[in-house]
């Protein structure tokens, strides 16, 4: 291990073998089998943790069940000071984890550090929202009535989270659930623990300055096996917020579904930027391969499809080949500030990405850049890809799934209204961009008729969304909506409330009832 990793856990208290459990301030002594993190640009691993025992589940769950019966009752802004001192700390610590975040999950050093620019806003964001978490006055039809919705907190918060987002995506959900008096559980990715517990180590100074109750914020690092269908089962947790594939976001709605909880699901994405006759190359270039290469293509807003105008195709087709032929050498070890592509996850994520190439080449596509697995100094765990352009249909079978990594299908059109359809004619239903200077084109696109995503965007990329806006899809996406506008409302439940302050008994719809 460098001195530069060793440092940085130091600085965080990462130990060589951590407990499996925090309740906050505490870390509980768990009795499962010994998870590894793995450096997923050298295999190195980086630490341990002690996975979690159902008995050590329990005990959690019991804190927390506690914790939320006082936490409920503390006054929104005060849960929100809580959240405004957390965010004070991430920014003292915004360096050192984002590094982390590049060790651990392989983002470049400025993702990494800009993943926590997000917990940041988002916890500043969360402290204003907790004085407007506002309900509504309703006319009533009855004379001397008053009526009103008001929202309350749901209880516990199961957070699931993916490893490509493995700090901003639980910030996203445990500020806006816990400013609403709602306490949380974080079952981190097992292929991203460590970040789980340096975060939890960041935060607790101040839930212990502060008196949050212990079981407030819930830490439980546990594998499949000992904690899966049965964690989504649990009738104590009204509520699941999980990111991940549609596979098994699938499993999680049927088995919360099933006992009638409710479930936030942010899962595949099979993302188009559409480029229009009258776009600006010199914006939407850039826009598509930031989008396309950024976190080496495993973000679920990454560019998956490229929907071009034939009157812009051969000119688009040999700007991206031209750009991409820039990328090799800036491919590397993520801690360096040169890097611009660190590596897959693991290999499996390199089967995936060959796979997905092979399949799209068998269907009659035609790779015009990349399909290159790297090897040799530097290269040698097998975990860095070259950035793939393959020219293909919409209809075929491999493009009308995710696959995670940097490939980039190129597909032409010949009108508007058949971009607009292919970009719709996936399963998925996340994230995507057009590229014009057309009025026109734009109001079309943001119509009933255009983008049935849950983001529709304009001379942006489909990544890099901002906290400030509701983020989520539609169709096979899940449905779910995190961080801002009103996403908080996800978190709670709603009451409508009638008060009669007459001295009669009106009902509704004018009803008689006399006795």
């Amino acid at each position: 291990m460098s001195k530069d990793i060793a440092n940085t856990l130091k600085v965080l208290e990462i130990e060589r073998v951590n407990h499996g459990i925090s309740t906050g301030n505490s870390w509980i002594e768990t009795h499962g089998t010994i998870l590894s993190s793995e450096n997923p640009t050298n295999g190195e691993i980086i630490a341990e943790v002690k996975s979690a025992s159902i008995d050590d589940y329990e005990l959690m769950m019991k804190n927390a069940d506690k914790a939320f019966k006082e936490w409920r009752n503390w006054p929104a802004p005060k849960r929100a000071e809580v959240v405004r001192l957390i965010g004070i700390k991430l920014r003292e610590y915004k360096e050192v984890l984002g590094r982390l975040v590049s060790i651990e999950a392989g983002k470049i050093l400025q993702e990494g550090m800009g993943e926590v620019q997000e917990m940041i806003d988002i916890c500043d964001f969360a402290v204003g929202q907790s004085r407007v978490m506002n309900g509504f006055m309703l006319q009533s039809e009855r004379p001397d009535h008053k009526m009103y919705e008001q929202y309350y907190p749901m209880g516990i918060v199961g957070i699931i989270t993916s490893f490509n987002f493995p700090v901003a995506v639980w910030a996203w959900n445990t500020m806006l659930a816990v400013i609403g008096g709602n306490v949380v559980v974080w079952k981190p990715s097992s292929k991203t623990p460590i970040t789980a517990v340096a975060v939890h180590k960041i935060i607790a100074g101040v839930l212990k300055s502060l008196n949050v109750p212990e079981g407030v914020f819930n830490l439980v690092i546990a594998k499949s096996s000992v904690l899966g269908d049965n964690f989504l089962e649990d009738k104590r947790i009204p509520l699941f917020s999980m990111t991940g594939s549609t596979k098994v976001g699938k499993h999680v709605a049927e088995l919360v579904s099933k006992r009638f909880g409710r479930s936030i699901l942010e899962l595949g994405g099979n993302n188009a930027a559409l480029v229009m006759p009258s776009a600006n190359l010199d914006i939407a270039i850039p826009s598509i391969v930031f989008g396309a290469v950024g976190t080496a293509g495993q973000r679920c807003t990454s560019t998956r499809r490229i929907i071009v105008h034939e009157q812009l195709y051969d000119d688009v087709k040999q700007r991206l080949i031209n750009a991409y032929s820039q990328l090799e050498k800036r491919i590397g070890n993520p801690l360096e500030e040169s890097t611009i592509i660190g590596p897959l996850i693991d290999k499996s994520a390199v089967d995936a990405y060959s796979h997905a190439i092979n399949e799209a080449i068998k269907e009659g596509g035609k790779v015009i850049f990349g399909n290159k697995v790297l090897s040799g100094k530097g290269f040698e765990h097998g975990t860095f890809v070259v950035p793939t352009i393959v020219e293909v249909k919409n209809r075929y079978k491999i493009v009308q799934s995710e696959t995670f990594a940097p490939i980039l299908y190129l597909i032409k059109v010949s009108s508007l209204e058949e971009a607009i359809a292919a970009n719709n004619d996936v399963p998925q239903g996340l994230s995507s961009a057009m590229f014009t200077t057309s009025l026109i084109d734009t109001e079309e696109w943001l119509s009933q008729r255009g983008s049935d995503c849950g983001i529709a965007n304009v001379n942006t990329s489909t990544s890099g969304a901002e906290i400030g806006g509701a983020f989520g899809g539609e169709k096979e996406t899940g449905g779910g909506r995190e961080s801002g506008s009103d996403a908080w409302k996800s978190y709670m439940r709603r009451q409508t409330v009638n008060i009669n302050y007459g001295k009669t008994l009106p009902l509704a719809q004018g009803v008689k009832f006399d006795i």
